[in-house]
């Protein structure tokens, strides 16, 4: 069933019996429930005791390639009947599925018998600041705080590791225009390093122009990140990829933690 906005508030609530892996679509959700956005639908296998929680971006304008769709599921045998069916998931289409790395084997079954080609895109720790007083004070005086503009969409986009394509330039638009974003600028008001929030509350993008880099800009956009997302009552995290030991100890060295049990993984279909 698909959720109405009224459930979709209370299921706040509920996703939060499951942190940290529900963190992904209860992110969603909040920025759902608070901030204008592209429409998604939420579906559940039944409410309000659900086993399996699916936020489904709607896909029907060119370029949806970054458009995710978010799973959250206690149960393996659930999951397999929900996804296999056509109205939840079309697996004709071109999908990005993002969901906990322990049901991975659920994806690769059901893609198999959907005759479709299907493969993991990447993994991800999750990394998450659990108490905002363990941030260690950050000296950001004499820096030039602000927030980007659609002015900056095109530098953001050439230097992304996944941009460089229309697609990206609408979903970096996307973002930019609905949720948070910091950076900092020279004294001749550009942008040499920034930080947004993506659709799943989580932050990300995170990046100094190299001839600016050494100089702790990601120590102060991400204190100041983090603490407009508490204040604001998001949960604070991030996702950092395997082989990314230099992001995983910069957050980790802010008071960061992750719960080894959980990774986030990406499936890609057709």
């Amino acid at each position: 069933m698909e959720l109405n906005k009224e459930q979709m508030r209370a299921a706040e609530t509920e996703l939060r019996k499951y942190l940290p892996q529900s963190l992904k679509v209860y992110g969603v959700l909040m920025l759902k429930n608070r901030v204008t956005s592209d429409p998604l639908s939420v579906i559940v296998d039944k409410w309000p005791d659900f086993r399996v929680f699916i936020c489904r971006p709607h896909c029907e304008k060119k370029g949806s390639f970054f458009k995710d769709i978010l799973i959250f599921a206690t149960d393996g045998a659930i999951l397999t009947e929900i996804i296999k069916k056509p109205a939840v998931m079309d697996w004709t289409k071109q999908l990005c599925i993002e969901f906990n790395h322990q049901h991975v084997e659920v994806f690769r079954t059901v893609a198999s018998e959907k005759g479709v080609p299907g493969h993991e895109h990447g993994v991800c720790h999750v990394m998450i600041l659990e108490d905002v007083s363990n941030l260690p004070s950050i000296d950001s005086s004499g820096v030039s705080l602000s927030s980007l503009d659609e002015s900056h969409i095109s530098l953001l986009n050439q230097t992304w590791k996944f941009g460089k394509c229309d697609e990206a330039l609408r979903m970096i638009q996307d973002i930019l225009t609905h949720f948070p974003s910091c950076c900092m600028l020279d004294a001749e008001g550009k942008p040499v390093a920034w930080i947004l929030v993506y659709s799943s509350s989580a932050m990300g993008m995170l990046y100094t122009l190299p001839e600016h880099r050494g100089k702790g800009y990601a120590k102060v956009l991400i204190y100041t990140m983090a603490k407009r997302l508490h204040a604001e009552g998001y949960p604070v995290y991030c996702f950092i990829e395997e082989d990314n030991t230099l992001s995983y100890r910069l957050f980790k060295n802010l008071g960061f933690t992750e719960d080894p049990s959980y990774r986030a993984a990406w499936f890609r279909v057709n």
